[in-house]
This record gives C-alpha cells, structure tokens and sequence, in this order.
C-alpha cells in the first residue's frame, strides 16, 4: 500500500512539473508567412519593431513570472498555479518572436 502511494505521487509530481510554464528564452518563435511585411515602408517597419520589442519584452516578463510562480506552486502544493489559471504566456511570446523575426528580416532591404 506504502509504495503505491508513493507511486502515484512520483506520477503526480511528473505531470505538474511537466504543465509548468515555460521560461521565455526556452519559447522558439511562431513561423511567420514569407514575406509578411514586404510591402510595409522600411520607416513603418522600424517603428512597428520598437512596439514587437516591447511586446517581447512585456510578455518575457510576464511569462518569467508564470514560470517562477508555477514553480513554486509545484514545490508547495504539487500545482502549477500559473499554468491553469491563465498566466503561461508561451503562445502570445512565441507569435511576437515570430513576428520580431519577420520584421528584422524586412529591415535588413533597408540599409
């Protein structure tokens, strides 16, 4: 009975670490279409990078928390908090990346 216990904890603990939040530098980029933003003025593209940039920036910070508060909340009470409530930001991060990426590579026909 003792160790089916344990068992079933070992399971337990596995999956609640395996839902936690991801850290942001561990969230790969969306892929963009090709060309997304060829047709946008090489001024327009680099203002529309300062706000992808604070967008990443915002969203790291948002999803760093996700993950520092999901791991906590397996170590206390075995549930990733973050995750379930809401707060895992990995797919808007990973969108923003993508679109940070197709921006640099438009600007780089500007030079």
């Amino acid at each position: 009975m003792k160790y089916r216990f344990v068992g079933l904890l070992s399971v337990a603990l596995v999956l609640s670490v395996s839902a936690c939040a991801k850290r942001p530098d561990a969230i790969a980029p969306a892929p963009m279409p090709a060309g997304m933003y060829d047709k946008m003025s090489c001024t327009k593209a680099r203002d529309e990078l300062m706000k992808v940039n604070a967008e990443v920036e915002e969203l790291s910070r948002k999803q760093s928390g996700a993950a520092t508060a999901d791991a906590i909340g397996v170590f206390l009470i075995l549930v990733p908090m973050s995750t379930l409530s809401g707060g895992d930001k990995a797919g808007d991060l990973a969108a923003a990346k993508g679109r940070k990426l197709a921006l640099e590579a438009r600007l780089e026909n500007c030079r």
